[in-house]
């Protein structure tokens, strides 16, 4: 049977974030577009990552609650969990969001959507099972898949990754945790709030790139609430027998357990991509390959996402797919090589446990590696202090902020309720170049946690407002008023 062929501006391959951004933009101004997914429309996000996992954090959140009235006057119970209603509550919030990824919102806005799987034949070619495509410019946007650390015997236990924990038919009493990063301690909190016991197993410390402070008081969090952590420790060997699977460790006793989660990273998919016909360079670590504007060796062919080695967060793929946009259909070719860069300092990042920890920017051991000690300032301002903390009694953690010794922004961190809320002033303020003096302008409602924000960066003139040149100041103004 012949293949239909296809000659268009743009061939991507990828229907996850990126890939969907990509598309909707370039159809939407009128360039033909073909679009290849071999899975599920909307990616990893939509399916297994971002919206199944922040769904189930939810229901943690609302058997949580159940324990923790008591301090407000309402008697603490345990809750009642449904497991089977709880997992119907998941694919329910999956299904109401599909819509804005399908195939006929796409075809709707002009791209031609083929379901299947795509690769390259040539520099400048791409086919599928029934379909050749050649275009000006093409777009890998495969995303990443969960990765398996090198631990003896793992390969052959039944484990669970991000894209099949949302399947379970029946809650396991025991759930144990290889890694301890953002997707270990959410679904490690939430599981455990839903009555799982829950062991958490890594190598490191956990989140080692956070603030330490910061990290600390989410680890104390859900140590508190019940979650054991095995951390930092040297994995020996994971074995299986019938419903059991056990963790052997080098320096100390073996952990036993009904459900194993493997959540220790992920790793970019670039199978079947056919990248050494199109002449694409690979990284040692998988990626591909790109310059900062996201351009392959190949240069009809651009890498955006988890597959570039840029990204590993959704929302970066979507920045990813704005600066692709305009740097094809805005820019000029020449100022486009200069302005479409994809390379950022201020890309946010949040753990979305309870709670929460956001951070965009460097870290202080980060700007002080980079500047030097002398050329780094940070300031703060903990919870204890933030009225609306007080009335909701959870005063731990706060804000911190990395400057230069002159105000400009390097960095932020937020550790409480709702920081990857609150992180959005910081990323503002980074976009626009607005610097410590210009936060303390804020004006913020009263009582809110975004207070601490502002008073943290107000704390940066404390010594210079009321201290010795402050009271002569004030002294000699007072004279003329």
């Amino acid at each position: 049977m012949a293949k239909t062929t296809h000659t268009v501006d743009l061939c991507i391959i990828g229907a996850g974030s990126g890939g969907l951004s990509i598309a909707a933009g370039a159809a939407q101004l009128g360039r033909s577009v073909v679009l290849f997914e071999r899975g599920e429309m909307g990616g990893d996000c939509l399916n297994s990552g971002c919206v199944p996992s922040k769904a189930m954090i939810a229901a943690g959140k609302h058997a949580q609650a159940f324990r923790t009235g008591e301090p407000f006057g309402v008697k603490a119970a345990e809750p009642e969990v449904d497991f089977k209603a709880m997992q119907k509550h998941i694919q329910d919030v999956i299904a109401t969001i599909a819509p804005v990824d399908s195939q006929e919102r796409f075809e709707g806005f002009g791209c031609t959507v083929i379901r299947e799987s795509a690769g390259f034949t040539g520099p400048n070619q791409v086919e599928s099972d029934s379909h050749i495509v050649k275009a000006k410019r093409y777009i890998i946007a495969t995303g990443s898949i969960a990765g398996a650390p090198p631990i003896p015997g793992l390969s052959d236990v039944k484990y669970l990754t991000n894209e099949t924990i949302f399947e379970l038919k029946k809650q396991p009493k025991t759930l144990m945790i290889i890694g301890a990063g953002p997707i270990g301690l959410e679904l490690g909190q939430a599981m455990q709030r839903m009555g799982t016991q829950v062991h958490i197993v890594d190598i490191a410390a956990p989140l080692g790139r956070n603030e330490p402070e910061h990290a600390d008081v989410l680890v104390k969090a859900l140590e508190s609430e019940g979650v054991i952590f095995h951390t930092p420790a040297k994995t020996k060997k994971i074995s299986q027998k019938a419903s059991k699977i056990t963790i052997e460790f080098e320096d100390r006793e073996p952990l036993v357990g009904d459900a194993l989660l493997v959540a220790a990273g992920r790793k970019p998919v670039t199978d079947g991509l056919g990248l050494e016909s199109a002449n694409i360079d690979v990284h040692k670590r998988g990626h591909i390959e790109t310059d900062d504007c996201l351009r392959t060796s190949n240069k009809r062919v651009y890498a955006v996402g988890d597959v570039s080695g840029r990204g590993g967060l959704t929302h970066a793929a979507g920045y990813h797919a704005s600066v692709i946009i305009k740097a094809f259909y805005f820019l000029p070719p020449g100022i486009a090589r200069w302005k479409g860069k994809a390379t950022t300092g201020r890309m946010p990042a949040a753990i979305y446990s309870q709670p929460e920890l956001a951070n965009i920017g460097m870290t202080e051991a980060e700007a002080i590696e980079k500047l030097g000690t002398d050329k780094v300032r940070c300031v703060k301002w903990d919870y204890e202090e933030n009225d609306r903390a007080i009335a909701e009694r959870h005063t731990h953690g706060g804000v911190k902020l990395v400057a230069t010794k002159s105000g400009k922004l390097l960095g932020a961190s937020i550790v409480g309720p709702n920081a990857g809320e609150l992180i959005h002033v910081v990323s503002l303020a980074m976009t626009n170049g607005v610097k410590i003096s210009g936060l303390t302008g804020m004006i913020s409602p009263y009582p809110t946690r975004g207070e601490a924000i502002k008073r943290a960066a107000s704390s940066w003139y404390t010594d210079a407002l009321f201290g010795p040149k402050g009271h002569f100041m004030a002294k000699l103004m007072s004279r003329f008023h």
